[in-house]
This record gives structure tokens, sequence and C-alpha cells, in this order.
């Protein structure tokens, strides 16, 4: 007998959660509820929302409300953002995880000083990701993001360098970067590990799950940047992984492979209901 097991780790993080949780809430009062960007970066929970009536809307249709309420996500928003909700005169929900919240905050005071100092203030990001946006508006458009290793040659090692992360990005490669930085300026630089703890803590707890199971299928949104994280570390510690968007992605040639157990598992952005929803489709190619 083959056993199908649902990583208790796995599921939404707690910012992710929160806005959700709201999002329902104001749905369940019967006010309409306007996301800016997703909600969420899983298409399966973005169209439960939806089917109760949650409206996705971008920056430039934020005027075209007439009422209900406008939901900030755990991404969060750059100033310019509130000041459209402000002037357009539209009640905010502001589910902003309070890790990034803390982050923004910091980024502001920070550049502030490399300013005076005619620094460089570097955010080590996804470029156009939401948070990532929210983080330049703190700091007037003017940080240098950097994906990647290479991108480093865009700064001018001669100035003052500071140095943040995206929430979600590795933080080992976040350390890999700025001893680059380090290497081609000759000195130290100041920098700050802003990733979430508890989102990259989920790596090595999700590669102790993935090495329990002769099969691990792993759900997940295709445009979140945590879910391929995740997934790769699955992929590095037990070959017969896989990634589903949902159910009807299932390969029973997948299934096959599994001697006694398959494990379920999702990103920070994967609602507990579509494991379950997974889960329950595996049993039955059993």
């Amino acid at each position: 007998m083959v056993k199908v097991e649902i990583d208790s780790h796995s599921g939404f993080c707690f910012g992710v959660r929160k806005a959700i949780d709201s999002a329902d809430q104001i749905l369940k009062n019967g006010t309409p509820v306007y996301c800016v960007g997703d909600i969420v970066h899983n298409d399966a929970e973005a169209e439960r929302l939806y089917q109760s009536g949650m409206k996705i809307i971008s920056y430039n249709q934020i005027n075209q409300i007439k009422s209900g309420t406008v939901l900030f996500r755990a991404h969060g928003e750059p100033p310019a953002t509130y000041q459209l909700i402000k002037k357009a005169g539209l009640q905010l929900q502001d589910e902003t995880c309070p890790v990034v919240l803390k982050l923004q905050q910091r980024i502001k005071k920070a550049y502030q000083s490399v300013k005076e100092k005619e620094g460089q203030l570097v955010i080590f990001g996804k470029r156009g990701h939401a948070e990532v946006i929210g983080l330049e508006g703190q700091c007037e458009g003017q940080a240098i993001v950097i994906e990647k290793e290479e991108e480093i040659d865009q700064l001018d090692f001669t100035r003052p360098i500071e140095v943040f992360a995206q929430t979600t990005k590795n933080p080992d490669q976040l350390k890999c970067i700025v001893q680059l930085i380090e290497e081609r300026k000759g000195e130290s630089i100041t920098w700050h590990n802003t990733t979430c703890k508890q989102v990259t803590g989920r790596v090595p707890k999700i590669k102790s799950f993935a090495q329990q199971h002769n099969v691990i299928v792993f759900v997940g949104g295709k445009k979140s940047s945590n879910a391929k994280v995740l997934f790769a570390a699955c992929c590095e510690v037990n070959k017969h992984s896989y990634f589903v968007s949902d159910a009807s992605e299932l390969d029973s040639k997948w299934l096959s492979e599994a001697r006694s157990s398959i494990g379920v598992c999702g990103a920070t952005s994967t609602p507990l209901w579509q494991m379950e929803e997974v889960a329950e489709s595996i049993k039955k190619f059993l």
C-alpha cells in the first residue's frame, strides 16, 4: 500500500494567509473588493477569490472605482499607489506583509543616508516583481536592482554601496553577490540580510520532506518565484520530483515510481485545499 502524505510545513506563509483571510472576510460582508495585481501567485486560489467576487485591477483602473475596498496584497506597494487611493477617496485595506513593510521602512531610511554620501543603494531581487517595485518606490526609483552576479558590473566601485534583498530571495545567493562586490571594491560594504526567515526556512524543511518519499508532487503557481525555489530544492534531493499547477496535470507514470510513499508539498502561495485536492487525485491512480 502506497501512502500519500501532505507536507505539514507547506502552504501559505503568514503574510499571504493574512491577506487572503482579509479578502475573504470583506467579501463575506458583501463589500466589493478590488486587489491591485494578483493577490497571490497561484491561479487556482486567485480564481476562487474571483468567483467569490474579488476583482483584480491595475493601477490605471483605480480612478474608475466608485465604491468598495481596495486591498493591497502582501507584496506591498510604492508610496505613489497610496497617493492614488487617497486622491480617489477610496477605502484601503493594507495587507502588506509586516516583514515587507519593515524592509520598506529600512530602505527609505537608508536611502537618505546613502544619498548624502553620494553612494548607491542596491536591491538584490527580481526586476519588475511587485515587492521590488514597492521597495524601489521608497527611494525615488534610484535603487540599482541586481538579479544575478554578472549584473554587479553596473556598479561604481569607487562610491559607497549598501545592499538589501527582496524578502523571498536565497540568502546564500545574497552573500555570494555581496562577496563579489567586496572583492571588486577591495573593502567591506554595508549589507543587510533582509530575506524572510519564514520563507527561506522552508528550504531545509522541504528537502527533508522530499527525502522521506519515493515520489514528490510539488503544487505551485507557474508565476511564483518561491515555487521555483522550493521545487528546485526538492529536485536536489529527490530526482522523482514533479511540478503541477493543479490535479489535472498529474501523470500516472510518475506515480508508478513510488514503492511505499508519495509526498505532496507546495509553495508559500499554495493553499492547503489545493494540496489536498492533488493528494486525493493521486489516491485514485493508486
